[in-house]
């Protein structure tokens, strides 16, 4: 990210600045945060039924003749790598400025950014590997399932089902989910301080919004490997 930084005098300028590193990491994380609640939204169709699961994803995959969700990941992955990037920028910063000044408020700020760092490192982790499991399906070749409705189309519906009857699967996915929502609720009211919306008077109404929309993403996401393995949905 660096090389990149100077190599555009105002990306350099930016990325330079702690105030520009923090306003990076504000407002791709906005993206980042809206991004879950329109995937948690689409998500939840899978409870729905398959049509109106299949007829989602098929409408994702057609998006503007099939660049539209193309479009999103490339926005999405710029996103991302501009957020850790800038939040390793700025927990090293810290932990520098730590070691010259090593006050108990520094010491406090440097753990709290580190915690961050670790598990939004393990969130790309997860990413990752939810991209190769269900996007670029390596472990579940489109040609493993057809649409009992449409056997010309790719059965989304029941790829999910398949996919979460793998108890690891489950588990690593629900702690992921749990690292992600922790990441959030910490990261929502980082956001509102950074761009300067954060008082003394707004910041318990911002920690109680952050912290509820942490627990509604993580209910809602986790509520769908829960059902198909613990209650059988789906099988």
């Amino acid at each position: 990210m660096s090389s990149l930084a100077t190599g555009f005098p105002i990306v350099s300028r930016v990325w330079s600045s702690t105030i520009g590193r923090k306003l990076l990491v504000a407002l791709t994380g906005i993206v980042l945060t809206l991004f879950l609640a329109g995937h948690l939204a689409g998500n939840l169709l899978v409870f729905v039924g398959r049509e109106a699961f299949n007829d989602y994803a098929e409408f994702l995959h057609h998006m503007i003749h099939g660049a539209g969700v193309w479009i999103a990941r490339a926005v999405l992955l710029a996103c991302l790598v501009i957020h850790v990037a800038a939040t390793i920028s700025l927990t090293r910063q810290n932990r520098a400025a730590r070691q010259a000044y090593e006050n108990k408020a520094t010491i406090q700020a440097t753990k709290s950014s580190l915690i961050m760092i670790w598990t939004g490192l393990t969130i790309l982790a997860f990413i990752i590997f939810h991209i190769l499991h269900f996007t670029v399906r390596l472990s579940y070749p489109e040609a493993d399932f057809q649409d009992p409705l449409d056997p010309e189309r790719f059965d989304a519906w029941g790829m999910v089902i398949k996919g979460f009857t793998n108890p690891a699967t489950v588990l690593f996915y629900v702690i992921a989910m749990g690292l992600l929502c922790s990441h959030i609720s910490h990261g929502v009211q980082s956001m509102f301080q950074t761009l300067g919306l954060r008082s003394q008077k707004s910041a318990p109404i911002l920690r109680v919004l952050s912290v509820g929309y942490a627990i509604v993403i993580f209910c809602g996401f986790v509520s769908i490997p829960i059902s198909i393995l613990v209650f059988g949905y789906g099988r």
